[in-house]
């Protein structure tokens, strides 16, 4: 693909899959000069870790940044990607707020691309970070 993806053509998108509708992904900023893309996901009852704590389970902490990464990419591909491998590390717990998270192309080759992802609450304070290698 030579002309990246933009902001409408990327939450079209994320639109058609039913799982990554529901963690209900926006996009608040894309540069593709700088390769990055960032997303807001709001807390949903669903991603509580206990009911009623507002406090997020890292399941979907770690499946939107796994998105987050992938759509880095997508923005230069123009089609979701596999994911070979992935990690994450939390820092501190995340409690009722929605998650922005900022993903970086770090490598966007022929076969192989890789991501980095920075989770942040709306205070501005590093909830996780992660790092995904995806099929291209």
């Amino acid at each position: 693909m030579t002309t990246p993806l933009d902001q409408s053509q990327i939450e079209a998108m994320l639109k058609q899959s039913p799982f990554i509708s529901f963690l209900g992904l926006t996009v608040t900023a894309l540069d593709a000069g700088k390769q990055e893309v960032v997303m807001r996901a709001p807390m949903r009852p669903e991603f509580e870790r206990e009911p009623g704590t507002r406090q997020w389970h890292g399941g979907p902490i770690a499946s939107i940044i796994d998105t987050v990464g992938d759509y880095a990419l997508v923005m230069f591909v123009g089609r979701g990607l596999p994911t070979i491998n992935f990690r994450v590390d939390f820092f501190r717990p995340a409690i009722d707020t929605a998650l922005i998270c900022t993903g970086r192309v770090r490598r966007l080759g022929r076969t192989v691309g890789v991501a980095d992802v920075d989770v942040h609450d709306e205070k501005g304070a590093l909830i996780a970070i992660g790092r995904a290698t995806y099929a291209i």
